[in-house]
């Protein structure tokens, strides 16, 4: 039997890190070995796990993978010790710039890395279909509506973003619309819209746990792998 991904948990206090670290308690193929918060934590062990703060990140044992949902100002940390350690990355930390993107491509050339906007297997099949489809549309309107909670700060989302350059990639120019309401998990609409017609595709996700469980699968198949810059269709599809 192969031994379980060692995984350290970045970003540990927040909604995805608590629940990361309790699907991640279920699996035998994973063993959290660390939980890194922004703040000090108040117990130094908690259900077997260690837990540090940023600054004391350097002290974390040995792990085959970090899975990072942090804030952008927290994520060049993260990447910077995967590639002082020679661990992967998994991160879906949103809002990153165009010098955070590069330096995910650098990283690439020493460890492996995936960033991602979203870790469903819908979000993944849907990304492809909208490419298609804007391919096929030549010439319509392309508009893309997310909603979430009232809580996420970047808009449009990252997923709204990413969808976005797959209709680029077929040729469509899109345009971005935010809703910020109530407790909403995630909702995406690619609306394409040409005369007299319009085809609407959709993904709702309607529990955060989507995300937590597709970020902790990618962790367990990049665990290994050569460095490269994956996508999540690399290891999902």
């Amino acid at each position: 039997m192969n031994e379980p991904a060692r995984i350290l948990i970045h970003g540990a206090s927040g909604r995805m890190g608590q629940a990361l670290l309790r699907l991640a308690a279920g699996r035998d193929d994973l063993r959290v070995v660390a939980a890194v918060s922004r703040s000090k934590p108040t117990q130094r062990v908690i259900d077997g796990v260690p837990q540090f703060a940023v600054a004391e990140a350097h002290g974390v044992p040995a792990f085959d993978v970090a899975v990072d949902f942090s804030l952008p100002d927290g994520f060049e940390a993260v990447l910077a010790m995967c590639q002082e350690r020679g661990a992967g990355l998994v991160s879906g930390t949103t809002g990153l710039d165009e010098r955070q993107q590069r330096a995910i491509d650098l990283a690439g050339e020493r460890v492996p890395v995936l960033w991602a906007a979203n870790f469903s297997l819908g979000v993944a099949v849907l990304g492809d279909l909208v490419q298609r489809a804007a391919a096929a549309l030549h010439g319509w309107d392309c508009d893309i509506v997310e909603s979430h909670h009232v809580h996420k700060k970047d808009a449009p989302s990252g997923t709204a973003l990413a969808l976005g350059s797959r209709a680029e990639q077929g040729g469509l120019r899109p345009r971005y619309a935010s809703l910020r309401a109530g407790d909403i998990v995630g909702e995406h609409t690619v609306q394409l819209t040409g005369p007299g017609e319009r085809l609407e595709l959709v993904h709702r996700a309607t529990d955060r746990d989507v995300f937590a469980r597709g970020a902790l699968l990618a962790a367990k198949r990049l665990a290994g792998r050569p460095p490269g810059r994956y996508r999540v269709a690399d290891l999902f599809l």
